[in-house]
């Protein structure tokens, strides 16, 4: 017979799997995926496995378990100041992954066009392709990574549908300001522009920031879909639970593909994440210094490498110029550091769809400071 031709014929595996196989083959430390070396708070935990011998082990109601859904929506009013009805305006997704695949697909029809930013998250352009849309692609530049809101008014059009932002952002470690949310607003005042608004790593913000969420500012979230994670946010990143918070003509729209996707999130985990948002709202307020904190120890052990680098913004990723080190372009050298130095990284060419001139690899801190410490060592050493 005769197979198909392909819906993505641009798309391979994704560069996190391929980094993390390569890493474990040549037993590297594993800078690369962007998951913790370390486990969730006990009291969690200690949660999940209550639900689970209560019995809470069947399918939730498609769009999360009401009690977590409250909860997201209180988190979301003491964050943000931005008051939900939980029941209409707050989904529960099988991960932030499939949140993003959702409003995507919920609102983007063949011929519609979709701004995204580059360097930008792998799961964007798949989404908009398979549901017939086409991806504009504006690229930022090395090394600050700020929008050029003239640009984005200039790449508009009559077939404009959304534009996706992702702040803090993967892969850059930046973070968009409130004058970029302002300059958003006046961009898309008077349009029926949507906006898509990756916000997985809310809580992971440094040196005194304050999250620049879309949720802050009323103008924006009412043609937005805000999604974010609580892997990001507990360090279970295995646990694949994520959210979107959307008026309730677009979370109408969301869940509609959302429960044929998924249909729904695992029960006890649910439970279990509602009750400790309830018991301890302070976790994510502390999250900042946590992460704060190992991205320091990191950077300090590493100012002794040829690497040069800013500390980055947010997230829970640094990226490093290499431009000291080797000629080889990002995609060999990551190779090369794995063979050399044990280490594996991520190129962030592979996030750009031209990628402009640049030496720049991404390092995940999101670990053991004896990991930390050891990388660097190795890294030092090149």
């Amino acid at each position: 017979m005769q197979y198909p031709e392909t819906k993505l014929p641009h798309v391979g595996t994704t560069i996190f799997t391929q980094m993390s196989a390569l890493a474990q083959a040549h037993q590297a430390i594993n800078l690369s995926q962007g998951f913790p070396d370390f486990d969730g708070p006990e009291a969690l935990l200690a949660r999940v496995d209550h639900y689970i011998r209560q019995g809470a082990n069947q399918y939730a109601p498609m769009t999360g378990m009401p009690t977590l859904c409250a909860a997201i929506a209180a988190k979301v009013e003491r964050c943000y100041g931005r008051s939900l009805d939980a029941a209409a305006e707050v989904t529960v997704t099988s991960g932030a992954t499939e949140a993003l695949f959702a409003a995507i697909s919920a609102v983007v029809r063949p011929g519609d066009e979709v701004i995204v930013f580059d360097p930008a998250y792998d799961s964007y352009d798949p989404a908009i392709s398979l549901n017939g849309g086409c991806a504009v692609h504006l690229q930022l530049q090395p090394p600050g990574f700020a929008i050029n809101w003239d640009t984005v008014a200039q790449a508009i059009t009559p077939k404009t549908r959304m534009i996706i932002l992702n702040t803090p952002h993967n892969p850059t470690g930046q973070t968009l300001s409130a004058a970029d949310m302002q300059a958003l607003q006046a961009l898309v005042a008077g349009t029926d522009i949507l906006l898509l608004a990756d916000e997985v790593y809310e809580h992971i913000v440094f040196d005194g920031a304050e999250h620049q969420s879309i949720n802050r500012y009323p103008a924006l979230a009412e043609r937005s879909f805000v999604v974010s994670s609580f892997g990001k946010t507990y360090h279970t990143t295995g646990w694949k639970i994520g959210y979107c918070v959307a008026p309730a003509p677009l979370s109408a729209e969301l869940r509609k593909v959302h429960q044929y996707l998924t249909f729904s999130t695992s029960t006890p985990l649910q439970l279990a994440l509602a009750d400790y948002l309830t018991t301890d709202p302070a976790h994510d307020q502390a999250l900042p210094a946590f992460y704060q904190a190992k991205r320091d120890r990191f950077n300090a052990r590493m100012a002794q490498s040829r690497f040069s680098f800013t500390p980055a913004a947010g997230t829970y990723f640094q990226v490093m110029d290499y431009s000291a080190i080797s000629d080889l372009p990002d995609t060999e050298f990551v190779l090369w550091l794995i063979e050399h130095a044990g280490v594996a990284a991520i190129p962030l060419s592979v996030f750009c769809q031209q990628p402009p001139e640049m030496k720049l690899i991404r390092f995940c801190f999101a670990k053991h400071e004896t990991t930390l410490d050891q990388a660097a060592e190795q890294l030092c050493k090149i």
